[in-house]
């Protein structure tokens, strides 16, 4: 059975073919399938967070569908329909794109609200209702969305719902000047394309889950989860500045994602238990999509990370693993 750092180094190496930098996002995607997690991309469009994606994908053997999300998109669109044979003379689900390993939602904030809940179901539950028939999808399933900030035109905010669904909020950033000069080399040719295959497969992955479950977590790292996530919760009640900077904290499905995505990355960097370290180093891509800013903290120039800066400050590290 292959170990955390070589399975991840196999992954790495195919996926870095195609996509240059990005190290920190490739391992919280890897860590996210181990995790059994979905993922959300934040950034300016041009960022290559569909060429991450659709390269993880391949490396990983998987089955790939990507749905561009656009206004006019149905439901239907994403899920299925039923559709009349004239043969039988009976109506058969007609299978959507969801129907995948590995879904990319590309662009997810630009689509209406109801076609965004129409995911809901599928990642949670991981089947699909298509004409009153409840069909279970594919294992391993993930959905990997990307989002243009929401400042940008002609895009709707996510719920909250929808978002606390998400194990990560991952935001892609510009490439330093040396990255982006082996960009124009490595994608710079016209009739030359970089060309991936697979290194993994569905079922590799599903096995190594177990490995994962084997990953010790001391009561004193369980309790250090559960303050960090209480802590944001604290922020949601005023103090005695009368300020109040969040309106609301991290619900309990936080605490569970840290918990599993905290063993899943000791496992990948070759660990056989989870520390303290390795939870503050996940715990703004697992609580800053969880949290919801006041107008007053808004105001004041704070941003999601930035509070979260603030809890792990606050919250004290035990100090045993």
């Amino acid at each position: 059975m292959l170990n955390g750092p070589a399975w991840s180094q196999k992954l790495r190496a195919e996926i870095g073919k195609a996509v240059i930098g990005q190290d920190a996002a490739v391992e919280r995607l890897l860590v996210a399938l181990l995790a059994n997690g979905h993922v959300l991309l934040e950034g300016m469009p041009g960022l290559a967070k569909t060429l991450l994606i659709r390269s993880l994908g391949t490396a990983l053997g998987v089955h790939f569908e990507r749905v561009q999300f656009t206004p006019d998109l149905l439901p239907s669109d994403v899920t299925g329909t039923m559709i009349f044979q004239p043969k039988t003379g009976e109506f058969t689900p007609h299978r959507g794109p969801i129907f995948a390993n590995l879904v990319l939602a590309d662009e997810i904030n630009r689509a209406p609200a109801k076609v965004q809940s129409a995911l809901l179901e599928a990642m949670q539950e991981r089947q699909v209702t298509i004409g009153g028939q409840t069909i279970q999808l594919p294992k391993p399933f993930f959905v990997m969305a990307t989002q243009n900030p929401v400042e940008q035109e002609g895009t709707y905010p996510l719920p909250e719902a929808q978002t606390d669904r998400f194990l990560f909020k991952l935001i892609v950033d510009y490439p330093s000047a040396d990255e982006e000069s082996q960009m124009m080399q490595r994608w710079g040719q016209v009739t030359k394309q970089p060309s991936l295959v697979a290194a993994s497969s569905g079922e590799e992955l599903l096995a190594l889950r177990a490995e994962v479950d084997r990953i010790h977590l001391s009561p004193a790292v369980q309790g250090y989860i559960l303050a960090l996530v209480r802590g944001t919760r604290a922020l949601a009640e005023k103090g005695g500045s009368g300020k109040r900077y969040l309106n609301f904290g991290a619900s309990p499905r936080a605490s569970l994602a840290l918990y599993q995505a905290g063993r899943a990355l000791a496992w990948l960097r070759g660990l056989d238990y989870l520390s303290p370290s390795l939870v503050q180093d996940l715990a703004p891509d697992v609580l800053r999509h969880r949290i919801g800013l006041t107008y007053e903290a808004e105001a004041e120039g704070l941003s999601a990370d930035k509070i979260l800066d603030q809890v792990l400050n606050r919250t004290a590290v035990p100090a045993k693993a």
